[in-house]
């Protein structure tokens, strides 16, 4: 009996630590926990391994521009931090699933530039913004999940940098182009399949499943280790970050599922015509048969789990109209 009262512990035991270990998906936490002062050491860490240079957040910016839409505002967040040399940066986290995501980061990177320059300032009080956005869907074709990129001006004949000299303070300055224009890094979750071996991988398996190692010294882990239990949160908080995964996960199943029927029923159609322009044809329109559809069942099973219709629209295209007739 004894025996069976100590197995029955230690599986208590074992259960309730597994309980403790689930953390809260970063794209979530970013959200709503965040945006607090108290936990920006989380954020700290997490740019500090992105940019390779210590960072320390000043504020989460809010703006005008940061409340167009009722998710706008969570799925982007602007940040104003210090990096070490001391400079003025801002940082720009975009975190949602679009068609056009490239057009989407290039219009955040410019709202970010914009709003946080006064009228009547000279442009030299323009910031650097970094933008770097958690890819939890397919944007492309590529073997690696981290890709940076940056502005350069390259010589056409002579391959050479061109550095633009400026005059700040009676003093003629030389600046790299890539020294003031936005820098943008791409985190494709998904695509990350390896040991984690550093800091930085450490932070990608933790943005794709959630797991952090109990001995972690990654910056910024070691405190998401204790402020992003899931566990900490209360009952009614931890229902809506269930129906948010729920969401997401009918979200993503519905497409891909679209997907894979659009490719079928393309290939089928381009078959029959025999030809290769057929085929081509076919192709593109079973795959856009497809997805439209399945854009309707996502927004459709979406709405039945409660989510908001801007938020619906937002990621799926449909206009709010088809929305509420579903």
């Amino acid at each position: 009996m004894k025996k069976e009262e100590s197995d029955l512990k230690i599986m208590e035991e074992m259960e309730r630590k597994k309980l403790q270990d689930r953390y809260i998906r970063f794209d979530w936490a970013i959200k709503r926990l965040l945006r607090q002062k108290a936990n920006f050491d989380v954020l700290d860490g997490f740019l500090t391994v992105m940019l390779n240079e210590e960072i320390k957040i000043v504020e989460i910016l809010e703006s005008e521009g940061n409340q167009e839409s009722a998710d706008d505002k969570f799925n982007r967040v602007d940040i104003k931090a210090l990096n070490s040399k001391g400079e003025i940066i801002l940082v720009e986290i975009q975190n949602t699933r679009e068609l056009h995501y490239l057009e989407r980061i290039l219009y955040g990177v410019a709202k970010a530039i914009t709003e946080h320059i006064s009228i009547g300032e000279g442009y030299e009080k323009i910031k650097k913004v970094y933008s770097i956005s958690i890819l939890y869907f397919d944007i492309g074709i590529g073997t690696d999940y981290i890709y940076h990129g940056q502005n350069h001006f390259i010589g056409v004949h002579t391959g050479d940098h061109l550095r633009v000299n400026t005059r700040e303070r009676d003093v003629i300055v030389s600046h790299l182009p890539a020294e003031i224009f936005p820098e943008y890094i791409l985190v494709r979750v998904n695509e990350f399949d390896k040991v984690a071996l550093t800091p930085l991988d450490e932070w990608i398996e933790y943005l794709k499943d959630g797991t952090i190692r109990p001995d972690t010294t990654a910056p910024g882990l070691k405190e998401a280790r204790e402020k992003l239990k899931y566990y900490s949160m209360s009952p009614q908080e931890r229902l809506i970050y269930d129906r948010h995964l729920d969401a997401i996960m009918i979200q993503n199943d519905v497409i891909d599922t679209a997907k894979w029927e659009g490719r079928i029923e393309g290939k089928a159609e381009g078959k029959a015509e025999g030809i290769a322009e057929g085929k081509a044809e076919g192709l593109a329109e079973g795959k856009a048969v497809g997805l439209a559809e399945g854009m309707r069942q996502v927004a459709a099973r979406m709405k039945d789990t409660g989510v908001d219709v801007a938020t619906i629209a937002k990621c799926t295209g449909l206009s709010e109209e088809i929305i509420l007739s579903l």
